[in-house]
């Protein structure tokens, strides 16, 4: 465990980008692949119909929800003594919001399990009809997808946050940093468009750009954190000369 005692080495900095990609990936198994699969937008009859033929699919979705929240928390710490010297106030800032969109997540998990009881036959609830049971667990699913709009905030300051951070290190590259902060309010965007302006279709395209600018940014940083690792400043790499 002694790779996570320095945060300017490489071996921190390769254990970071591999949470990075593991949440990529498990994030967008269980966020997109899933829902684009089972889920049919205003039809929670169609939907629940798909997740009890599928349900083997489904519950591979939570676990993908499961191992992203969970790489959520480490990934956070991890962010957070990397780019403590940089700004203290302003890492701890970006790791408060990283982790309030975990916990928002893990809170959006819970309408997922009483819209399943609702529309579960042996779940005992004598009293509704199951015409009432779908449209109340349509009613969770349209909260769960309310919960997106919710993350989607404290993400867009964790990211905008994070990539000047990464700009202003001297230990990664400038535009990575600046990519990112400047894509990452495509969230906010997102958020927007889907609560308070669906139909405007402008800001529809602007969203979708900047989303694709972060997406590389993130990528691109999780990439370069596993493959090259932070710059070393003159006084380090003196010292490390010193010692060999």
């Amino acid at each position: 465990m002694t790779y996570f005692n320095d945060p300017n080495s490489r071996q921190y900095a390769r254990i970071t980008g591999a949470l990075y990609l593991l949440i990529a990936v498990s994030g967008g198994f269980a966020i997109a692949y899933v829902p684009s699969e089972l889920f049919v937008a205003a039809d929670p009859a169609t939907t629940f119909q798909n997740i009890s033929q599928r349900r083997g699919l489904f519950n591979l979705g939570i676990a993908g929800d499961v191992v992203m929240m969970l790489s959520e928390v480490v990934i956070t710490a991890m962010l957070f003594f990397m780019f403590r010297a940089v700004s203290p106030a302003l890492s701890l800032a970006a790791a408060f919001a990283r982790l309030s969109m975990a916990i928002v997540m893990a809170g959006m998990l819970f309408f997922h399990v009483a819209a399943l009881t609702l529309v579960d036959p042996t779940s005992g609830l004598t009293s509704f009809s199951m015409d009432q049971r779908l449209e109340l667990a349509g009613v969770m699913l349209e909260v769960h997808n309310a919960g997106v709009w919710v993350w989607q905030l404290f993400f867009t300051l964790h990211l905008a946050v994070l990539g000047w951070l990464v700009a202003k290190s001297g230990k990664y590259p400038v535009l990575l940093g600046w990519a990112m902060t400047i894509g990452a309010f495509g969230y906010l965007l997102d958020s927007m468009s889907s609560f308070a302006f669906p139909d405007a279709g402008m800001l529809g395209y602007l969203t979708i750009a900047l989303l694709v600018v972060v997406t590389f940014a993130e990528i691109g940083f999780a990439l370069w954190l596993l493959i090259v690792g932070p710059r070393q400043d003159d006084r380090q790499m003196r010292a490390n000369a010193a010692i060999a």
